[in-house]
């Protein structure tokens, strides 16, 4: 399964898109970033709850295409150290 996400996650916008994510029977969730230029650390827990979330059912989540100002706000917080950035 794959989600694509359009814009800015932030405070604003990352509630939306929790209630959003809905992972189901998948094993394996890509979170498309192509079209997120900027990541607060709203979305970065938001990251952080689905990965756990397919950890606790046996499944995988890769995190794909992240833009480079997004790269370094999750290297700098040690995230991409825990995610799967494909």
């Amino acid at each position: 399964m794959t989600i694509a996400v359009n814009g800015r996650v932030d405070t604003v916008t990352a509630p939306e898109l929790e209630a959003g994510l809905k992972f189901g029977d998948a094993t394996c969730v890509v979170i498309d970033l192509a079209n997120v230029p900027y990541m607060s650390s709203a979305g970065l827990r938001l990251l952080l709850s689905a990965h756990k979330t397919m950890l606790g059912k046996g499944g995988e989540l890769q995190i794909a295409n992240v833009q480079e100002s997004v790269r370094e706000v999750l290297d700098i917080t040690g995230f991409s150290d825990i995610l799967n950035l494909v």
